[in-house]
């Protein structure tokens, strides 16, 4: 029998009724108090059209063996509240005149809701729980008033379904049956490829998804060549999922030629693995190992000891105390995201914090990051929006849902991040997200052994995800919505919630954790987590043990696979039963794969007694050959920078500069995120007593009740290394780690003791002008980690970020580079925040002020203000602190304005100093508050460092520039700042 014939009978052993669809209905009983219809109406209006009513219904399609009797059950006690909500059986009568709308997931895509109803069913009916036994589906009903057929589709498309994953009915959706999988025979495919030419090769690479180049096809053609055998088709999956530089990161790994103008801001000479030539171009051996990786480990010999695991694990480890070490990963998920913004964005979420549960032997996540680069909202019409692009508000509001909902109910505290907007961003946006994590400092290692068990944990395999890896090496098209729609994964946070609990219990018990190895199966899949644990050992593998979605998966989409919420472990034989016990308390699903180790180290696949693939592990992970690319820069121009553009007034600009969407508050998003779960949270990243300021960093306790904190912030200085201003990716990444560093040293951070990330997401390095200013980007952040002395611990890099249009124009993203850095707080109770606190405190403009190119990062100036700007909040000096960043230092001084409003008054403040430079964005500068009687002391502490009385505070709710003619309400400047992106 089956295992759906199986479930199917068992299922009718309950009940004598034929197994069919129900369909629930369930409303809130006074439409008038439903949120959910009222933000559709809001939403409604910003896409043009204005419905006078909408009422919205839950759609529960429920597949089972149930008579009356359970029905009522399932309908009165499970999927509605009694006090709130009304169901019924079957679709009801569309009211009069109304358009109807449903949106259900199409066949195969997760649908967390429903494996909780299907879950709950069981548990409520005390049904057998076999699988299939009762399955579900879950949708929405929309009924709009006042509009017509077409808005209504309109509204459809725009606002409620992505037709990627989701499909629109316009009549209630009664399915008669739910599309089942179907048995699965497997088969063996051989690939042909030991005698294709060059042109079939790359012809291959490319249809099949492999995005391979013909260099790594020809090193796949060799050594099946010597093996004597074409590769089976999930052989050569396997070397692709390896293979992509998503995985393998080979650009940064590669030798690169560069070649430009001689500039003096970048001294090749005495660079370990740089050649300079006689034509005056630069060799760089291995671009990633002589740039971030080996500012890292010059900064060790040097003397930093608490780097404890860099580039190694799925996330850089520091330590935190005796005891504790904390860790830390950013990733991308751009191209997912482009397609599905909310499941991209969800499961970046959920990736990085798969990271941190798979470094070392498991880290507790304990706050999570995300930094979002998008179209500006208002940049493009449905008519001028390109084809196959999402319009930009969607994209931002459902990337921001997506980190929401997994964080939140993961339980994991959203706390910092930051949004960008360029109109370059329109077809491919930037998703980033990260995750932190603590662990014991005894427990930052582990690794397969041999003997050990192939260990799956949490969520079944689907179709989803299929070679997502390979996707994030592939350009985006105006067809690739249609192209890779497999790669789209929806996640499950209440599953990763259970893993995270289950890795937790299985690492604290007495004796010590029962696995000796854990990781995520991030991009790849089974692949890439097996493959990378089994590296030097070998693994063989039972595919057919893998518990699946739904029937039907081959071999190959089972081992490639990147469904989500799956872990997998490194399981000693005597463990096994004790970890299936804790499988089971925790009610996650356990699947014994196979074993680790194998005669030479090989890797070896089979579907029940079939040999489906065999590789040589050292093949598979340095078989890949060493790139050799081409890298040009054309060189800088020189950039203007104003005070005010002609004919505007300080006032007028500072209003408009507010309102700028990459200045303006981010609020909207920010509150949508729990920051206060695990309750660790010491600054969140909205300040003041209304919590409308902007906090430079965020800082948590890793350890409670322990008085240490763990600040975390970042850097992006993108329009400083911006082509289309003629701006220089050296110094951009100089900026982005100076702001970074002044965040966390603002709210109280040891610059001594900051470690930081690197994310690249650059257009396509096969152009030789991209490879350039990537070149560029990589050799200042070592110039900059050095200076700093702040090493990098992990970094990840997304190189084909751009999008070709219908009619042929390709759009590059501007090169943007993301630093992020933790920073360790010694006293959480000397913390500072950037609101302004009293009447008569002086602001201090502290940094250079001198005349020169603003874009340029002095790196002997820049620590040393950071070490003085330190020292002064250890000793207490400081009431409020904060960066000068986007807009320039008037900008600053109203923000910390806005910051320090509460209902009983609002701070203004009178500039006293004649710095007419007000927008201009130099680095490496703060705004400190100070008592008026410690302002003699903040100089003695910043030993030389320059410190300029800016304004003085009072209790006017003014900010006055009499030198410039300009009186501001501080609530002007409020309403200028707190609107623009209030959706």
């Amino acid at each position: 029998m089956t295992t759906r014939a199986a479930a199917e009978s068992a299922s009718s052993a309950a009940t004598d009724a034929p197994i069919r669809v129900h369909r629930f209905e369930v409303r809130l009983k006074e439409a008038g108090a439903d949120p959910r219809a009222t933000a559709l109406l809001h939403d409604a209006r910003s896409v043009g059209v204005r419905p006078s009513g909408v009422r919205v219904t839950r759609i529960y399609l429920v597949r089972g063996a149930f008579d009356d009797r359970a029905l009522e059950r399932i309908g009165r006690d499970l999927l509605a509240n009694p006090v709130l909500e009304v169901w019924s059986l079957g679709a009801q009568p569309v009211a009069t005149g109304a358009q109807l709308v449903e949106v259900h997931p199409l066949p195969g895509v997760m649908d967390p809701a429903a494996q909780t109803v299907v879950d709950s069913i069981h548990a409520l009916l005390d049904l057998p729980a076999a699988h299939g036994a009762v399955e579900a589906s879950t949708g929405w009903r929309y009924e709009f008033e006042g509009v017509t057929h077409g808005e209504a589709d309109r509204l459809a498309r725009r606002l409620l379904a992505n037709t990627v994953i989701h499909a629109i009915h316009t009549e209630p959706y009664e399915p008669d049956d739910f599309l089942h999988g179907h048995d699965y025979t497997p088969e063996v495919r051989h690939i042909a490829i030991r005698d294709l030419g060059d042109a079939d090769l790359e012809r291959l690479s490319r249809d099949a998804h492999l995005f391979l180049d013909l260099a790594e096809m020809r090193a796949i053609q060799a050594e099946f060549t010597t093996l004597g055998r074409e590769p089976t088709d999930i052989e050569l999956e396997t070397l692709a999922q390896t293979w992509s530089e998503h995985c393998v990161h080979k650009t940064l790994k590669s030798r690169v030629w560069y070649r430009g103008p001689a500039d003096d801001r970048i001294d090749w000479s005495g660079r370990p693995g740089v050649a300079l030539r006689d034509d005056g171009s630069v060799v760089i051996d291995n671009l990633l190992k002589r740039t971030v990786a080996a500012a890292t480990f010059e900064l060790i010999e040097e003397g930093i000891d608490w780097t404890l695991s860099v580039f190694v694990d799925n996330a850089g480890i520091i330590a935190f105390d005796d005891d504790h070490a904390v860790c830390v990963k950013v990733e991308t998920h751009n191209h997912p995201s482009a397609i599905e913004p909310y499941g991209g964005a969800a499961t970046g979420a959920g990736g990085c914090i798969r990271d941190v549960l798979g470094t070392g032997l498991a880290a507790r996540p304990i706050a999570a990051t995300d930094v979002f680069c998008v179209a500006p909202p208002d940049a493009f019409t449905d008519e001028t929006l390109p084809a196959g692009c999402l319009h930009p508000r969607r994209i931002l509001t459902q990337v921001v849902a997506g980190v929401r909902d997994y964080g939140n109910r993961v339980g994991v505290p959203t706390l910092s991040g930051a949004v960008a907007f360029d109109d370059r961003y329109v077809g491919n946006p930037l998703v980033y997200c990260g995750c932190i994590g603590v662990m014991p400092r005894d427990l930052i290692s582990g690794a397969a052994k041999p003997g050990d068990r192939i260990v799956a944990l949490g969520g079944r395999t689907g179709r989803d995800g299929i070679h997502g890896a390979t996707f994030s090496s592939a350009e985006l098209t105006d067809t690739h919505a249609d192209e890779f729609s497999h790669a789209v994964q929806i996640g499950n946070a209440i599953e990763e919630k259970k893993v995270i609990d289950l890795v937790l219990r299985a690492r604290d018990v007495a004796g010590g954790p029962l696995f000796h190895a854990i990781t995520d199966c991030g991009a790849g899949g089974f692949s890439s987590a097996v493959g990378e644990m089994g590296e030097q050992i070998g693994a063989e593998v039972q595919l057919e043990q893998a518990p699946l979605k739904y029937a039907g998966l081959s071999y190959t989409e089972i081992w490639i696979s990147e469904a989500q919420e799956r872990m997998v472990l490194a399981v000693p034989p005597a463990n096994m039963q004790r970890l299936r016990d804790l499988c089971a308390e925790e009610s996650v699903e356990m699947a014994d794969l196979g074993v680790f180790g194998t005669p030479g180290a090989d890797l070896v696949l089979r579907y029940g007694e079939i040999e489906v693939g065999r590789m040589p592990m050292a093949f598979l992970h340095d078989g890949i050959p060493t790139p050799e690319r081409e890298a040009q820069w054309l060189g800088a121009s020189d950039v203007v920078h104003t005070a005010t553009p002609d004919g505007q007034d300080v006032g007028a600009a500072l209003l408009e500069r507010l309102s700028d969407p990459n200045i303006a508050s981010k609020r909207w998003i920010i509150r949508q995120y729990d920051h206060e779960v695990q309750g660790g949270t010491v600054l969140k990243p909205l300040v003041g007593p209304l919590g409308e300021g902007p906090g430079d960093a965020s800082v948590i306790e890793p350890v409670p009740g322990s008085g240490k904190g763990l600040a975390i912030s970042q850097g992006l200085a993108t329009g400083v290394g911006d082509p289309r201003l003629g701006g220089d990716p050296y110094l951009m990444a100089l900026a982005a780690i100076d702001e970074c560093v002044r965040n966390l040293v603002c709210v109280g951070t040891d610059p001594e003791r900051i470690a930081i990330l690197d994310n690249f997401c650059w257009p396509s390095c096969r152009k030789p002008e991209n490879l350039g200013s990537l070149v560029r980007a990589a050799v200042g952040c070592y110039d900059g980690a050095k200076a700093y002395r702040t090493p990098f611990v992990s970094g990840k890099d997304s190189l084909n970020n751009q999008f070709t249009t219908d009619d042929g124009r390709t759009i590059e993203i501007p090169p943007t580079l993301l630093i992020t850095g933790i920073g360790i707080v010694h006293d959480v109770t000397k913390c500072v925040t950037s609101d302004a606190k009293a009447p008569g405190n002086v602001v201090l403009l502290v940094g250079p002020h001198a005349a020169g190119d603003p874009d340029v990062t002095d790196l002997e100036m820049g620590p040393r203000v950071a070490r003085a700007v330190h020292a002064c909040i250890r000793d207490g000096l400081v009431r409020a602190a904060h960066d000068c960043s986007e807009g320039g230092w008037l900008v600053a001084l109203a923000e910390m304005l806005i910051a320090g409003a509460s209902p009983e008054r609002t701070l203004g403040a009178k500039v006293t100093a004649e710095d007419a430079a007000y927008f201009v964005e130099s680095p490496s500068r703060y705004l400190l508050e100070v008592a008026t009687g410690d302002v003699e002391r903040v100089r003695t502490t910043l030993a030389g460092v320059a410190a300029l009385e800016l304004a003085t505070l009072d209790d006017s709710g003014r900010l006055a520039i009499p030198a410039a003619g300009v009186e501001l309400g501080v609530p002007q400047c409020a309403e200028a700042f707190l609107n623009t992106l209030n959706w």
